[in-house]
């Protein structure tokens, strides 16, 4: 059996072969659990694996600009494309991030009274990822994967990593309840306060650095603190600056905002190929006017034939006792008399997505609505409302340099080859055996942290665990149709192209159909 016949043939039947220290190739013959082998047959079924490995071709990169399908989605079938601001329009520069760091830290000081040593925490960008959960209780700051599994090793109190048995002690499991984790979520089946808070979005990023270092600072110095007034503390700072941090960007749009030169081209082609466009955004008007003229120019709103802004969501979506207001752009205040009609050249406050519906004429799988956040701008439109999404995900650009890297792709192939051979040979009774394969677990243990490290050293991937997807993985998926790193990666496709979701194999499916 020559090496090239690739991982699948590492569970063969043990009937096709004898357990023999002659045998060149023992790719595959650790199926049989019954059977004795000695320690030099195994080291040679290692030694095989590993030339097995290496003699692949390493898989070519992936293309940072693709747009990726979760479920097919034909273009052609879309007359009208929609779309958030904030980090789906915008893409802004991380000085947005240690903004809102420091304006929370000093409302923190200033109105809450926390001590003046505060004001000394610096923002560090690479503490954590997006799509985290934050225990409120427990203080606790973790990830978890399409299972609710916590993953040993990135659970944090403060800035302090707490072990497996730390971890075991406070939670008694490695998996969390569902209703433990969406307690605050409809439809869970279990009625409860919320435990759980699920940070989702990449201005989340400087809360979620602020909570760790302040609950650090606090028990560095002894000083007593419970986690549920600090969450709640750090969560009504960060609310509470966002009017000044308008205001700060807005007079400082070229410090925290990133142009893309291809989103004109981008709207330009769907203008020319007739389709309607709309904003719906939870920023003030005078903010994104600022920010779009600085990305598309003075004349951006002849693109669009209805702006939203102010528009709460995701109340937006559900609530539809809340009727549109027009906006006096003159005096930027809103109007006081019925909204009947949505026109292009206006500006539109709050209101609903029934309204928008049946004042537009728009229905349902013809509409393509873009946006960052997983829940406030894509779960209800696309479970409720049938909309077909897109989310943009800036991280996207970091993830793929990483996936790209040769160290990546070395480390992540012999992984697979080597829980493959675990898998195959974990059932060996004898001693020698099983202490064999404990080393190879072992190794297998340090490539898993490896991988990880490379991607965040705290936390990983936002897309992936060890073996699993993340949790805001299996959400993005979900309520996703396709997902990409910007608007302007659309450029480089057909207004008719059709995406299509990679064929997984099922788990109960053939290995490979090319045997």
């Amino acid at each position: 059996m020559s090496p090239r016949q690739g991982i699948t043939s590492l569970f063969l039947a043990s009937g096709r072969w004898r357990a023999a220290p002659t045998v060149r190739n023992t790719v595959g013959m650790c199926a049989s659990q019954k059977r004795e082998y000695s320690e030099d047959f195994l080291l040679k079924c290692y030694q095989d694996h590993r030339k097995l490995w290496e003699s692949k071709k390493m898989p070519e990169n992936v293309n940072p600009r693709s747009v990726f399908g979760n479920n097919e989605l034909d273009l052609r079938d879309i007359k009208v494309y929609g779309f958030d601001y904030d980090y789906t329009l915008a893409h802004y520069k991380v000085a947005v991030e240690n903004l809102i760091y420091d304006l929370g830290k000093n409302v923190l000081v200033s109105k809450y009274r926390y001590p003046e040593e505060i004001k000394n925490l610096q923002y560090n960008r690479d503490l954590a990822v997006r799509g985290l959960h934050y225990d409120i209780e427990k203080g606790l700051l973790m990830k978890l994967d399409q299972f609710q599994q916590l993953q040993i090793g990135s659970i944090y109190r403060g800035l302090t990593r707490l072990s497996q048995e730390e971890v075991m002690k406070i939670y008694g499991s490695r998996s969390l309840p569902l209703h433990y984790v969406e307690g605050h979520l409809k439809g869970t089946g279990v009625a409860m306060d919320t435990k759980m808070a699920h940070l989702a979005d990449l201005f989340s990023l400087p809360e979620m650095c602020l909570l760790s270092q302040v609950a650090q600072y606090f028990m560095d110095n002894d000083l007593p603190y419970h986690s549920v007034p600090l969450f709640n503390d750090v969560k009504a700072a960060i609310s509470s600056i966002h009017p000044e941090m308008h205001r700060i960007v807005a007079r400082n749009i070229d410090d925290y905002l990133i142009k893309d030169p291809g989103l004109v081209t981008f709207f330009e082609r769907l203008k020319n190929n007739n389709k309607e466009l709309f904003i719906i955004t939870n920023s003030p008007f005078s903010f994104v006017n600022v920010g779009m003229t600085y990305l598309l120019g003075e004349d951006w709103r002849q693109y669009f034939d209805v702006v939203i802004a102010s528009a709460k969501k995701p109340a937006f979506f559900t609530d539809s006792m809340r009727p549109f207001r027009e906006l006096n752009e003159e005096i930027l205040v809103q109007t006081w008399g019925p909204v009947t009609s949505l026109e292009k050249g206006k500006v539109y406050l709050e209101g609903n997505l029934r309204q928008l519906q049946e004042m537009r004429e728009w229905h349902g799988q013809e509409l393509l609505y873009f946006g960052d956040h997983p829940y406030s701008d894509l779960a209800d439109v696309s479970l409720n409302h049938s909309w077909r999404t897109g989310a943009i995900i800036w991280e996207l650009d970091y993830e793929i340099q990483c996936l790209n890297s040769l160290e990546y792709k070395k480390a992540s192939g012999w992984l697979v080859v080597l829980q493959s051979l675990i898998e195959s040979c974990q059932d060996l009774e004898d001693e020698t055996s099983r202490q064999i394969v404990k080393k190879w677990v072992e190794e297998r243990d340090q490539l898993r942290h490896k991988t990880k490290e490379m991607f965040n050293p705290q936390f990983g991937s936002v897309f992936r665990t060890h073996n699993n997807p993340t949790y805001f993985s299996r959400r993005l998926f979900r309520f996703a149709d396709i997902y990409t790193s910007r608007l302007s990666n659309l450029n480089d496709y057909s207004i008719n192209h059709t995406f299509y979701p990679r064929r997984g194999v099922l788990p109960h499916e053939y290995k490979s159909l090319f045997v």
